[in-house]
């Protein structure tokens, strides 16, 4: 089922009932964007469903939306914090988070960091915020929600093509700060389409 099919009057309906109407489509979407991890996640598709609806019910019982697009547009970016504040709890100074740093060249690691993986999307997402908000916007409902081209296009109410160039701009702009942060090799892998 498309993430973006129904559309019921969103100004109208309460933020309880748009949960409840979505809830499945939600889980859905942290499945998806959970499937990708290839280190053990403390998080389950639930519990992150779960955490990102308690985030939009802290906007308010009255919190409104304009569209499904929108709904689904605040609800990764729940997502997102979620995941993000998790990375950061899992790196704190109580699970090593405070240890001296080793530089090490990537293509030495066994398996890519899920935690600092997070932490990186997130600092570059802010980053490219500054530089083109659209392709951030774009970056952050393919990474954090999990949205397909054409789902995150019909949300942005972009066309299809727009999405994907501006998709393909948002890669290039990642790889080339993480070339130049010389984290060589994951420019391919920090931002791939799931």
């Amino acid at each position: 089922m498309s993430v973006l099919s129904h559309e019921p009057e969103f100004a109208s309906l309460p933020l309880e009932q748009l949960v409840s109407l979505f809830y499945d489509e939600l889980r859905l979407l942290a499945a998806r964007r959970l499937a990708g991890e290839r280190n053990a996640q403390s998080l389950q598709p639930t519990s992150l469903t779960n955490e990102a609806v308690l985030r939009l019910m802290g906007r308010g019982v009255n919190a409104t939306f304009a569209s499904r697009g929108h709904f689904f547009a605040s609800a990764s970016e729940a997502m997102r914090r979620v995941l993000v504040d998790a990375a950061r709890r899992r790196q704190s100074l109580k699970r090593g988070g405070g240890m001296t740093r080793l530089d090490v060249a990537t293509e030495q690691l066994p398996v890519r960091d899920a935690e600092q993986e997070i932490l990186m999307v997130d600092e570059l997402l802010g980053l490219l915020e500054d530089c083109d908000a659209d392709a951030a916007a774009l970056l952050r409902l393919r990474y954090f929600g999990g949205f397909t081209i054409a789902e995150a296009a019909e949300a942005m109410g972009l066309p299809p093509r727009t999405a994907e160039r501006r998709w393909a701009y948002a890669r290039a702009w990642v790889g080339r700060q993480l070339l130049r942060s010389d984290t060589r090799g994951a420019a391919s892998t920090a931002v791939s389409p799931r």
